[in-house]
């Protein structure tokens, strides 16, 4: 019964999990709050938040799972990708434990992790299955045919879903972070009421660059166009009186078609492979309209659909966990000479 703990630093959370024999005893996640007023994560200050956090947070992990740093058979750590400065406290950390305590060391693919949340809680999808990943850096369609063996089928060219919540939120003056502030206005709405344009992108492919550019021109235009036309440019106080007074619906409509291009391609994913085992994954499968339409899609064309809970969507150490878990099984451990990287392959 392997007992591994885990360190999840790649951004702004700091999170640490204990896992035994691939059942999470543990998982706290310490937020910062530093960055709001910012617009967005500053990644100096991340990096500090996370040497205040770390120690409390792998503490409170041990001490709910009733685990002693003794009693753990392998220290695990996010590797990559994410913010550097970040990565480097939770992959230092993670190696100055395993050195003290002569146990073997386990570097994780933040992604990977994001796409094994589903195999944390029953029921579990069956291999090989497709997970749609979606967060503020990535928007991916990974094949996953065991715990330690996937591949990206599918990839945005450009921006992830994620970043075209946050920027169209900033657009409309919401608050950082605005992704969730949109689901919660677009429940609200009416998601036909604007209809903003659909990416033909060849293969399994995603973009998201082109509908973030026709939402600017929609708003400087207070919905007249979806170009830019210098005369139909609407006065800063047009803007402001559009967005409040439709507020509801552009969210609505705006999450509507980010939905319709994740679940499109994942619609063909699956049509080409013949897969039926489907999973969402990422801070992005928070989003409940996501979550309603990934489920409803599942359900309408024969799929078994699965979404990790809440507290496994968005960065957190039970995920790097679970992953850990699988890897230690297969041997996959590295040396303190490892390296943290801001990007990787897979």
């Amino acid at each position: 019964m392997p007992t591994i703990l885990a360190i999840e630093s790649s951004c702004d959370e700091t999170s640490a999990a204990v896992c035994r024999d691939g059942k999470v005893l543990s998982n706290f996640i310490a937020n910062q709050t530093v960055h709001e007023q910012y617009g967005g994560v500053v990644p100096e200050l991340a990096s500090r938040a996370h040497i205040q956090h770390i120690v409390p947070v792998a503490d409170q992990a041990l001490k709910k799972a009733g685990i002693s740093l003794d009693e753990t058979d392998a220290i695990a750590f996010t590797q990559s990708p994410g913010l550097i400065g970040s990565l480097l406290v939770g992959g230092q950390f993670a190696k100055s434990l395993a050195l003290s305590l002569n146990k073997p060391l386990i570097a994780v693919h933040h992604m990977q992790a994001h796409v094994l949340a589903n195999l944390i809680d029953d029921p579990k999808p069956a291999f090989p299955f497709l997970c749609l990943t979606v967060s503020g850096g990535h928007t991916q369609i990974v094949l996953c045919e065991s715990p330690t063996r996937m591949r990206v089928i599918g990839e945005t060219i450009d921006d992830a879903a994620g970043e075209a919540f946050d920027k169209s939120a900033k657009l409309l003056g919401l608050p950082y972070p605005g992704g969730p502030l949109i689901d919660k206005y677009a429940k609200e709405g009416n998601p036909d009421r604007f209809h903003f344009p659909e990416p033909k992108i060849p293969g399994l492919d995603f973009s998201f660059s082109g509908l973030k550019t026709s939402i600017l021109y929609f708003l400087q235009n207070a919905g007249k166009s979806l170009a830019y036309k210098e005369e139909v440019l609407a006065t800063p106080e047009e803007r402001d009186l559009f967005v409040k007074e439709n507020l509801a619906d552009i969210c609505a409509s705006i999450q509507a078609r980010i939905i319709s291009i994740l679940l499109n391609k994942l619609k063909q994913a699956a049509a080409e492979t013949g897969i039926r085992d489907l999973c969402l994954a990422g801070g992005v499968s928070a989003n409940s309209g996501l979550r309603q339409a990934f489920t409803e899609t599942g359900a309408r064309l024969g799929w078994n659909t699965f979404i990790p809970a809440f507290q496994y969507c968005t960065d957190n150490a039970g995920m790097i966990a679970i992953t850990a878990y699988y890897k230690y099984l297969e041997g996959q451990t590295v040396p303190l000479t490892v390296s943290s990287s801001a990007r990787a392959e897979w």
